[in-house]
């Protein structure tokens, strides 16, 4: 039994191990490619250090593919986005956690329906509806696609209400609260661990995103990180090193976040699954 048991342990250790090289090794060959010189870059392994640390590259991606601009607009799109869109979540989930109405089931079903639906198959309508309310080349066009409500944050959020007694709501309602002022006195401070979560996985999304900028938003005075990053494939299209610059730059930010909220991350999953 004992060398059972210390075999599985191996494996799992293996299978972690391997698991954690594969998701590490993109990150160092783009790493260490951004400190090469294009030259160096086609000449060595993808593995290789690099003669010198040279930061050229990243003044290069920096200045030329006006990274500070995409910056700022992608820092307003994620915080008017992710207030707008964790408001709505959890404001939804507590009128389906709180209150009993006819049509609360058939409201959720539309949910998990909408989400059956693949996105592309709309584009055509939603840029319509865009252009039609004359937002198109205009940020507020990507922050109200943004505002749809996912089930997940919805589903995530309604786990945690299940925890919060009920009595709290009626104790503040007695006091004269209004079940507005429950919300947000009561409700909203308890869901500090979900919110960090979804903050995090819809927030990476939002980071991330290509598609709506580069389609809703053309005009070069409202690029994004990530359509600032795809500016390099016209005049810095065969110089990879500025690329792979280019996209450590991206990366460094949603990392570092990361890294300082993962304690809460762990505690919203944790919750969710309880």
């Amino acid at each position: 039994m004992k060398q059972k048991v210390s075999i599985g342990k191996v494996l799992q250790y293996v299978i972690l191990v391997a698991g954690a090289i594969v998701a590490l090794l993109p990150i160092l060959v783009v790493f260490i490619g951004s400190f090469k010189t294009n030259k160096e870059f086609l000449s060595s392994g993808v593995l290789d250090l690099p003669k010198s640390f040279d930061f050229s590259n990243y003044k290069t991606a920096f200045v030329n593919g006006q990274m500070l601009l995409g910056f700022k607009n992608t820092l307003f799109i994620f915080v008017v986005s992710m207030v707008g869109k964790l408001t709505l979540a959890s404001m939804f989930a507590y009128a389906m956690s709180r209150f009993e109405f006819k049509l609360k089931k058939p409201i959720l079903m539309l949910f998990v329906l909408a989400m059956l639906i693949p996105g592309i198959t709309s584009q055509v309508a939603t840029f319509q509806i865009i252009n039609g309310l004359g937002l198109f080349n205009k940020i507020w066009s990507v922050i109200l696609l943004n505002l749809g409500t996912d089930v997940i944050s919805v589903y995530v959020f309604l786990q945690y209400l299940d925890e919060i007694p009920v009595s709290l709501d009626e104790s503040a309602f007695l006091d004269g609260a209004s079940y507005f002022g429950i919300f947000w006195r009561i409700i909203l401070p308890n869901l500090k661990a979900p919110i960090v979560t979804m903050l995090i996985i819809s927030g990476v999304g939002v980071y991330n995103d290509f598609y709506s900028p580069f389609l809703y938003m053309p005009d070069r005075k409202l690029k994004v990180i990530s359509t600032a990053l795809f500016a390099f494939k016209g005049p810095y299209g065969t110089n990879w090193p500025v690329i792979l610059a280019g996209v450590v730059i991206v990366i460094l930010p949603i990392l570092i976040v990361f890294l300082s909220l993962q304690k809460y991350i762990y505690n919203g999953v944790s919750g969710a699954v309880k």
